[in-house]
């Protein structure tokens, strides 16, 4: 159990913890939610122990461990698996300690402990968290240094998942992810065995994941049970039931008030008005509701309508420098009133495509049509630390606006929601949702025909996401999107497509089918890893799934299944029973270290297979079922 405690902490002398206190149980998956700026990163802070509260405390069962992602992405030339493996501290001081331990008898204490935490089977567990986050068997043995940061910060990730603290601080874990990451992740933090603690502003992320909502405002916390539309509905309930009894006191403050000036001075009701000055003077007052209202975005509908198509692709291949292409066999339309979203794994070109719509990019193949007086906004999240650090988003209108006068800029800025405060400060000194919300303004001055937008909310909170959602609603153009907010494209898409296999093609399905396909990809991959027996059938099975499934197929490689776990049983009793006697430690150091490999090597393909046998069994039992039916 997490005990906060009266926490108080200031920043620059600005409060932003003021007596916090919450209580989080064990094992609880709880999505810490706030405004941006509210501390929610300070707060994590102060769990790790990274940051000392002026008053309070933070406390945790004794020997528990607390986890987070580090800060600076891995680098070096270790290999991601090496570099995941080593999170696990344990472990890893363990195994430096057999290499050069002499003592049989600490070298039996190790090579027990190694079996008990399931030590050797560690290398499998790691590389089905790297490989659910988004990476080949190639990446997962190649170094981190051939990496881009986003995707050394996906490792540092997988490292804090590895290693699997009894407390797990996640902040914006899917900052870094793609759509698919993101559908793992949500699978995996549902099944995690003990606390997690996740900051996030992607409402479907928390709603799918997290059972309670603690809630930071205004320096003070509050637990609420469910998930975020649970806490969403809770807090306007308590809300209107507040404005409700504030009203009600108000209306008697008034009442009272009216009657201690009527019979103050009159001597038979003299006692009656002074009982209700000290009444007065008791009622305590509730607090008016005060909330920081997300100032709209706004995207300015193109001058004229044009007609579709608005850019059309006729056998389009993209490439960089005379490299491979990146993507091929583009025959796609965009028409002025789709709404499009756009899904694949990072790396199947996606921000490639956006660049080919933008015209950043030309064509290595085929042809590009375009309407003439096709306007298209861009904005892409790098684009952020691209802006110029000294430059103020006066300097930014100023550039666009070169014959208005300073009125009609600020007037433009401010319906953009940027006041005389923040129309002048320097882009360094934004935040990043202050950035975000210049380059939409930017993106959008010309009104476009045409807006592409890839990963346009990584640094906007659940408010401002919502507020983003009404203005690309109320857009009367088309809109392209990369991103891997769920609830976005689900309130905002009405076409899916997906980049893959170097090319991007219609998809028929909702997010739903879209999200089990991914999933269903990564139970592939582990069955891939399976017992040899089963690896090549499970393959030619899943390469090309049949119109009718033949049952007296699906039962034989059941008992397959079965006897393969039942020959794997058989060898890791074999092996146990070798590892129970203590002279192996002994007298054989080193064929131990060898059998207790081979055991977690057997037992991880065990897993596996299991795995496998209950996915048939549970195709055959809805067969029978529909049979019977």
């Amino acid at each position: 159990m997490l005990h906060i405690n009266e926490l108080t902490y200031r920043i620059d002398g600005r409060l932003i913890l003021d007596a916090a206190s919450a209580v989080i149980p064990s094992r609880h998956k709880v999505g810490l939610v706030g405004r941006n700026g509210a501390g929610k990163s300070t707060l994590l802070r102060l769990i790790l122990g990274d940051a000392v509260p002026e008053t309070g405390s933070v406390a945790v069962p004794r020997r528990a461990r607390i986890g987070t992602v580090a800060q600076e992405a891995p680098s070096g030339e270790a290999s991601l698996l090496d570099t995941v493996l080593v999170a696990d501290r344990e472990r890893a001081a363990l195994i430096e300690e057999a290499a050069g331990a002499t003592d049989p008898h600490r070298i039996a204490e190790i090579q027990t402990r190694l079996v008990d935490i399931d030590a050797h089977a560690a290398p499998a567990r790691a590389a089905q968290i790297l490989a659910g986050l988004g990476f080949t068997l190639d990446e997962i043995n190649g170094p981190c240094s051939a990496l881009s940061g986003g995707w050394r910060m996906r490792v540092a990730l997988a490292a804090a998942l590895f290693a699997t603290p009894d407390v797990l601080l996640l902040d914006e874990p899917s900052n870094y992810l793609d759509l698919e990451g993101v559908i793992w992740l949500k699978s995996y933090i549902r099944f995690y065995p003990a606390t997690v603690v996740i900051v996030s502003h992607d409402r479907d992320l928390l709603n799918e994941v997290a059972g309670s909502i603690l809630h930071l405002e205004r320096g003070k916390l509050a637990l609420y049970q469910g998930n975020y539309d649970s806490f969403e509905r809770q807090r306007r309930e308590q809300q209107a039931l507040t404005a409700k009894l504030r009203k009600k006191q108000e209306e008697t403050r008034r009442h009272m008030e009216a009657f201690v000036e009527r019979f103050r001075y009159k001597a038979s009701k003299a006692r009656q008005a002074q009982s209700r000055l000290k009444a007065l003077a008791k009622l305590e007052p509730i607090a008016a509701i005060v909330e920081d209202r997300v100032h709209p975005f706004r995207f300015p509908d193109p001058a004229k309508p044009l007609n579709p198509p608005l850019i059309r692709f006729e056998g389009v291949s993209a490439a960089y420098d005379g490299n491979p292409p990146v993507l091929t066999r583009l025959n796609l339309r965009i028409d002025d009133d789709d709404r499009i979203a756009l899904l694949g794994a990072n790396g199947n070109g996606k921000s490639t495509f956006a660049k080919l719509i933008t015209g950043k990019l030309a064509p290595a193949a085929g042809r590009i049509h375009r309407h003439t007086r096709l306007g298209v906004g861009y904005f892409a999240q790098h684009q952020l630390d691209e802006l110029e650090g000294s430059a103020t988003p006066y300097d930014s209108m100023r550039r666009l606006m070169p014959e208005a006068s300073e009125a009609e800029r600020r007037a433009r800025l401010g319906f953009h929601g940027f006041g005389s405060a923040l129309a002048d400060t320097p882009a360094d000194s934004l935040s990043g949702g202050e950035k975000a919300r210049l380059l939409f303004a930017l993106a959008a001055f010309h009104g476009p025909h045409l807006l592409v937008l890839d990963e346009p909310t990584n640094h906007l909170d659940v408010d401002a996401r919502e507020a983003l959602v009404h203005a690309l609603n109320e857009f009367a153009g088309a809109v392209v999107l990369i991103s891997h907010d769920r609830h976005l494209i689900e309130t905002c898409a009405d076409r899916l497509w997906i980049a893959g296999e170097r090319t991007i093609k219609p998809y028929d399905g909702d997010l739903d089918s879209y999200a089990e396909l991914v999933l269903q990809r990564a139970r592939l991959e582990r069955q891939a890893r399976a017992a040899p027996a089963l690896r090549s059938a499970e393959a030619t099975a899943r390469s090309d799934r049949p119109s009718r499934v033949n049952p007296g197929q699906l039962r034989r490689r059941i008992a397959d299944a079965e006897s393969t776990m039942n020959a794997l049983r058989d060898k890791i009793s074999v092996l146990d029973r070798a590892l129970e006697d203590p002279s192996i430690y002994r007298q054989e150091p080193r064929k131990a270290a060898d059998f207790a490999q081979l055991r977690n090597r057997l037992a991880a393909d065990l897993e596996a297979v299991e795995e496998l046998w209950l996915e048939l069994q549970t195709t055959i039992d809805a067969l029978d079922t529909a049979r019977d039916g």
